[in-house]
């Protein structure tokens, strides 16, 4: 009698130490972050210069800022769904290519309209890349540190974003703004190193079965687990419906929480994006110097890091549910009283908390639905979410600008941004954790079991 062994990859994954091939896949994913930090903040750098070369005006620049996300919000929705089809790795570098090539291109339009096509279509792979890098680490990281090390990974934005700016600082000045498209094109010469040590998703590939990989992989995530020969390896969470990714976001009773989701992002990007854009001139308004107030602008990021990884570890050990639902509300609080006169200490901690809640729940919130959904739809589910996410982020800036107009008390201001945050907290409170892939246990151990079975009587 010839017994096959059956070795559930999901398991395998969850219960995982640490070990060097899990350093391999954070590296390579926070540098793709890092690169895709660098290329949405680069035309920040670049404005002002832009502004002066082409003649433009304040709308004008505004809306050559919203292409890149724009291109974001349809890469996002596309590429989402796209490698729950072609794999995660395929769409990474078709992504990477595309905002690395087209962002390099930038340096050579000679008008706005050149340029902002080709911020664009850099958009779509900028948006892109980012549920599929997040897919990926959350498929290989083990289940206890899992938030952790997707927030970790998620920081390289925020590090791209300051290489941009100090690169920006040194170079700029002496070499004109196209420099840092020029050095953009870098990530380009990396794709053969991308295509040698990223690895593909092991659920993605144990879907298509590819049996031999598979077993590679597996020997790398857990070496102290002994691989039969004719070991069979098998998925627990594909469910009858969820073939259809996209159709899938809506079965098995997660209607509800997928609109909360999208609720969720489009409140929490559209604060991410009001403050960035807005936040010096609030407090230049409020009587800070702007020397001051770039400082705040920092502090947002340092505490939107902090935010990230905290947040993270708090959610590894509770629950993403719990903690981002705090995290929006006292955010919420923490802009309200900005409206208020503080002595400075306290006036950085309470910016710092409004980053946190901002910054740093938009990278624990695209966790919280890399977790909530099956394997077989998580690009999808991330992609879209991402996606109406985008309508925030464009729609921020441009609502905070027609706030300002209003000439409202400074309170008031900080009272309108702080409203979203309180929208997020509910719609995070909502979620239904039954219908989440952490909440479907029951079923998946069941359909384990039977599958286990399936194989051992086959084999009879």
């Amino acid at each position: 009698m010839n017994t096959t062994d059956s070795v559930n990859i999901n398991t395998v994954v969850d219960n995982a130490k640490f070990t060097p091939f899990h350093w391999g896949v954070l590296l390579w994913c926070l540098l793709i972050i890092i690169f895709d930090g660098y290329d949405l903040v680069i035309y920040g750098v670049a404005l002002p210069l832009l502004m002066q070369e082409w003649s433009l005006g304040a709308v004008e620049a505004g809306l050559l800022a919203s292409t890149a996300l724009f291109g974001m919000m349809f890469g996002a929705m596309s590429f989402g769904t796209l490698s729950d089809k072609l794999g995660r790795k395929k769409t990474i570098m078709i992504c990477v290519a595309i905002f690395s090539g087209f962002t390099f291109l930038g340096a050579f339009a000679s008008n706005p309209i050149e340029f902002g096509i080709l911020r664009f279509l850099a958009g779509l792979g900028i948006g892109g890349v980012m549920p599929n890098v997040v897919a990926l680490m959350t498929e290989y990281a083990p289940k206890r540190i899992r938030s952790t090390l997707v927030a970790v990974m998620f920081s390289g934005y925020a590090i791209g974003g300051m290489t941009s700016a100090l690169l920006g600082a040194w170079l700029v000045a002496d070499y004109g703004w196209k420099i840092m498209f020029y050095l953009a094109g870098t990530p380009l010469l990396l794709l053969p190193l991308l295509w040698k040590f990223l690895p593909e998703s092991l659920m993605f590939l144990t879907k298509k079965g590819e049996t031999e990989q598979v077993r590679t992989f597996v020997q790398k995530i857990a070496p102290e687990q002994n691989i039969a020969p004719n070991t069979q390896f098998v998925l627990n969470e594909v469910m009858a419906g969820d073939e259809a990714p996209l159709r899938a976001l809506f079965q098995q009773g997660r209607t509800f929480s997928t609109l909360m989701f999208w609720v969720a992002f489009f409140m929490c990007l559209l604060m991410v994006y009001a403050l960035g854009s807005w936040l010096p001139k609030l407090m230049i308004q409020a009587g800070y110097s702007l020397g001051a107030s770039m400082l705040f602008l920092f502090a947002l990021n340092i505490g939107g890091m902090v935010g990230a990884i905290g947040g993270g570890a708090l959610s590894d050990r509770f629950h993403l549910k719990p903690v981002l639902t705090i995290m929006f509300t006292v955010g919420a609080i923490a802009l309200i009283l900005l409206g208020f006169n503080s002595p400075q200490p306290v006036l950085y901690t309470l910016i710092a908390i409004a980053g946190a809640a901002t910054i740093g729940s938009q990278i624990l919130l695209y966790t919280f639905v890399a977790q909530f959904y099956p394997t077989t739809v998580r690009s999808t589910g991330m992609g879209w979410a991402s996606g109406i996410g985008r309508i925030g982020a464009i729609v921020g800036p441009v609502l905070t600008g027609a706030l300002l107009t209003l000439n409202l008390p400074h309170q008031m201001n900080f009272m309108m941004i702080a409203i979203p945050g309180l929208i997020a907290a509910v719609a995070i409170f909502m979620v239904n954790l039954k219908v989440s892939v952490d909440g479907a246990k029951a079923k998946q151990e069941s359909f384990a079991n039977s599958n286990v079975k399936a194989v051992k009587s086959s084999a009879h």
